[in-house]
C-alpha cells in the first residue's frame, strides 16, 4: 500500500495505462448480468450498477465489472470476494492467480472479482495532468489540477464506498455470508466491510495488513522493522567479511548524507560513465523496493558497507538501477489511488490549512517524536516517504477521518505476514490480530508483501487449506537458505586484493578469481532487471538486458547470447566476448601479467591462457540458483511476454550458473 514519495511521478505516469471507458453499458440497479466470459469456461464475466452515492443523497451510477467463479458443486450460499491493493490496483487480471490461491475456499463457495470503483474496467478515473506529466512543474499542482476535473464527485471513491458495493454484490449475487480475501489495501477494505456487515462475514484471509484505521502517514512500524529486516539478511553469516553491523553501516552511512552531499560513479547500459548522487530517501526506496525483490536488499548491504569504506560505486549503481525499474509494479490507478488515501489517511494537519501549513504542521508533528522512532533515519525521512508530500495539495472533499473503533467481527481469521514485509510490517499483523479472538497470525519467514505470491515454502498455502478443512494451523519453519539472498562481497578496489583460485597461483591465478567475481556480478545485474521484466504486466516477447560495469564497460544479453564489451567490475581487469549455451570465449584484457583468453572446457569448466600460463575455473552451481531464485522473487504474469522473460531466466542460469567463485 505504502510508497515512497520519490515513486509518486511513477505512478501518475503508471496510471494512464489502465484509464478506459465503462465496461458495457450500465444494468439496472441491484440486477448483475453475467455473461461467458470469451472463450474461458471457467468465469463468467458481468456487471452491476451501483449509486454513486450509496447514501442516494447525490444522483448517479457507476458499473462495476466482474468475475465470477462458480462453486464446481451444487448452488452455493457463499462467496470470496477477492480484493487486490492499491488503492486503485485493478483486480481482474488477477481472477485466475486469485482462484489457484484460493482454492481450498473455493471448493463449496462462488469466487468475485471486482475492479474497486474508478480503476481498471469500473469506471476508470483519468486525470489529464497525470496523463501529461510535464503539463505542471511540481507534483503539488498536479494533484491539485487532477483533483479539480474530478470534480466534488472525488468525495465517492472512498474505503467506505467500496464497502458499499461489496454489500451491494452480496445482496445482488443472492448470497448469506462472505469470506474475504484482501491483500495489501484489500484487507483495510475487508477489515472495514467486517466492522460495517459483522453479521454477513463467514471468514476472513487479511495478506500484508493495513490496519482499519492505518496506513500511518508517518510510516513508523516501517522505520521500526527496518533494523530487524537488515539484520535479518545478514543472519547465519551471511555478511561475514562483509559488516559486522549493517545497521551501524546504514548510520554511519546516513550521518555521511547529512554532513555533505554523496556522490558516486555509475557506468550505464553503453559504457558512458555518469556522476549521480545518493540520498537518503533513495536507500528507503531500495529498502522498499526489497518487499518484492530481496535481490536488492542485500545488494544494498553491502553497497551501504562499500561507501561507509568509501566506495560509493556500488551504491550509485544500484540506485540508478532501482531508480530505472521503478514504476514496473505501479498497476495503479494514480487518480484513485489519491482520491481514496488523501481523503482517508489520518494526516497530522488541519485540513482547512493551505498547503504549506499543512507541511509544517505534520513536520511539527514527526519532529516532536523521539528520533528512535525513525533511527537510524530521521524525521525528515520520514517526511519524504507515503503521501504526505502530494496530499498535502488535495482539496479535500470529506470531513477528516474519525478512528473507527468498532469491533472487527469475531470469524474464522487467517493473517498473513511476511517477516521481510517493510511496506506493511508484522506490527501491523499483531495488531488487528489482537482485535480478533479467533484469528491466528502466520508470519512467515523470508516472505516479502503479499505472501500469498510472495512466500519462499508453500507454509501459508498449506495454512489456508488448514483455514477451511477446519484443521490445526501450522506455524512455518525456518527460511530455506534461498529465500533470504546473501549479500555479495565487497567489490575489490584492486586485483592485488584478490586471492588465487586454488590450482592457479600469482597473477594469472587472482586475475581468474576475478573473472569469476566479475561474471558473478554481471549474473546478479541482470537478475535486477529480470525481476523488473517478470513483474511487468506487460512482458515483452523479446527483450534485451544491459547494463553498465561496475568500474567500466558493458554488456548485455540478447537472443539467448551474452556479450561483454570491456566490462570491468576490478579496476584494472576487462573481460569483452560471448557466452553461449554451447561455448564460451573470452578475452581477458589488463596488465600483461595476467591477460589472456579463456573458452569452454570440459565439464562446463573455463580454460585457458592468462599471463602466458595455463588456468582453469571449474564450474559450479552458486549462480545457477540465484538466477533461478528470480522467478520465485517476483510477480510473473502470463502471455507471450512471461514466458519469454521465464526461458531468459533458464538461458541465463545455464549460461553463467557454471562460472562462479
Amino acid at each position: 500500500m505504502r510508497r515512497t514519495a520519490s515513486k509518486l511521478a511513477a505512478v501518475l505516469v503508471a496510471a494512464c495505462a489502465w484509464i478506459c471507458g465503462p465496461a458495457g453499458g450500465a444494468q439496472a440497479l441491484g440486477q448483475i448480468a453475467f455473461a461467458p466470459c470469451g472463450a474461458s469456461n471457467s468465469f463468467a464475466c458481468g456487471h452491476l450498477t451501483v449509486p454513486l452515492d450509496p447514501s442516494g443523497a447525490v444522483p448517479g451510477t457507476i458499473t462495476l465489472a466482474l468475475r465470477r467463479h462458480r462453486a464446481p458443486v451444487g448452488e452455493a450460499r457463499s462467496a470470496i470476494i477477492a480484493l487486490a491493493g492499491g488503492p486503485g490496483q485493478p483486480a481482474l487480471p488477477f481472477t485466475e492467480a486469485f482462484t489457484e490461491l484460493l482454492g481450498p475456499a473455493a471448493a463449496t463457495r462462488d469466487e468475485i472479482v471486482f475492479d474497486q470503483r474508478g480503476a481498471g474496467l469500473s469506471h476508470a478515473l483519468s486525470c489529464h495532468a497525470f496523463e501529461r506529466p510535464g503539463l505542471f512543474r511540481s507534483l503539488g499542482r498536479s494533484i491539485e489540477a487532477c483533483a479539480s476535473q474530478i470534480g466534488p464527485t472525488r468525495s465517492f471513491y472512498t474505503t467506505a464506498d467500496t464497502v458499499a458495493d461489496i454489500e451491494a454484490i452480496r445482496q445482488a449475487g443472492g448470497y448469506e455470508k462472505l469470506v474475504l480475501y484482501g491483500t495489501s489495501y484489500g484487507t483495510k477494505v475487508a477489515e472495514q466491510y467486517g466492522q460495517t456487515h459483522p453479521g454477513r462475514v463467514e471468514a476472513l484471509v487479511l495478506d500484508s495488513v493495513v490496519p482499519p484505521n492505518g496506513p500511518d502517514p508517518l510510516d513508523r512500524a516501517t522505520f521500526a522493522a527496518i533494523p530487524r529486516i537488515l539484520r535479518q539478511i545478514c543472519s547465519a553469516g551471511r555478511c561475514a567479511h562483509i559488516t559486522a553491523d549493517p545497521v551501524a553501516d546504514m548510520a554511519k552511512l546516513l550521518a555521511r548524507i547529512r554532513r555533505a552531499p554523496l556522490r558516486g560513479r555509475v557506468i550505464d547500459g553503453h559504457g558512458h560513465g555518469h556522476e549521480v548522487g545518493v540520498s537518503s530517501g533513495e536507500l528507503v526506496d531500495i529498502l522498499l523496493a526489497g518487499d518484492f525483490s530481496p535481490i536488492a536488499r542485500a545488494e544494498l548491504v553491502t553497497a551501504s558497507s562499500a561507501a561507509v569504506r568509501g566506495d560509493s560505486a556500488p551504491l550509485a549503481r544500484l540506485i540508478t538501477a532501482a531508480e530505472s525499474g521503478e514504476g514496473e509494479r505501479e498497476d495503479v490507478n494514480g487518480p484513485l489511488f489519491f482520491a481514496t488515501s488523501c481523503e482517508e489517511e489520518p494526516f497530522p494537519w488541519n485540513r482547512a490549512s493551505a498547503p504549506g501549513a499543512r507541511l509544517a504542521q505534520a513536520a511539527a508533528a514527526a519532529r516532536a517524536l523521539p528520533a528512535s522512532v525513525f533511527a537510524p533515519f530521521t524525521a525528515a525521512d520520514a517526511l519524504e516517504v507515503g503521501d504526505l508530500q502530494a496530499c498535502a495539495h488535495w482539496p479535500f472533499a470529506t470531513p477528516a477521518p474519525a478512528a473507527d473503533d468498532a469491533p472487527l467481527p469475531n470469524v474464522p481469521t487467517l493473517i498473513l505476514s511476511g517477516s521481510g514485509d517493510l511496506r506493511t510490517p508484522t506490527a501491523n499483523a499483531s495488531e488487528v490480530a489482537a482485535q480478533i479472538p479467533d484469528a491466528h497470525l502466520l508470519v512467515v519467514p523470508g516472505a516479502g508483501h503479499s505472501v500469498l505470491t510472495d512466500e519462499p515454502t508453500p507454509c501459508a498455502r498449506e495454512a489456508l487449506k488448514a483455514l477451511f478443512s477446519e484443521h490445526q494451523i501450522l506455524p512455518c519453519r525456518a527460511a530455506p537458505p534461498s529465500a533470504i539472498p546473501r549479500p555479495p562481497p565487497l567489490p575489490p578496489l584492486r586485483l592485488a586484493a584478490v586471492s588465487p583460485i586454488r590450482g592457479n597461483p600469482g597473477a594469472p591465478g587472482r586475475a581468474l578469481h576475478g573473472v569469476a567475481l566479475t561474471l558473478s556480478d554481471f549474473a546478479r545485474q541482470l537478475a535486477l532487471q529480470l525481476i523488473a521484466v517478470l513483474s511487468s504486466e506487460n512482458a515483452p516477447q523479446a527483450f534485451t538486458l544491459r547494463t553498465g560495469g561496475l568500474r567500466a564497460g558493458w554488456a548485455q544479453y540478447a537472443g539467448g547470447t551474452l556479450s561483454l564489451h570491456r566490462y570491468s567490475y576490478i579496476p584494472g581487469l576487462a573481460i569483452s566476448g560471448t557466452l553461449k549455451r554451447e561455448s564460451a570465449n573470452l578475452r581477458v584484457e589488463g596488465s600483461a601479467t595476467f591477460a589472456g583468453t579463456l573458452r569452454t572446457g570440459a565439464h562446463g569448466a573455463l580454460v585457458g591462457t592468462l599471463g602466458g600460463r595455463r588456468v582453469r575455473l571449474p564450474a559450479s552451481s552458486r549462480a545457477t540458483a540465484a538466477i533461478v531464485g528470480v522467478d520465485a522473487q517476483s510477480r510473473p504474469h502470463s502471455g507471450p511476454g512471461g514466458t519469454a522473460a521465464r526461458a531468459a531466466v533458464g538461458q541465463l542460469a545455464q549460461l553463467l550458473g557454471r562460472f562462479q567463485p
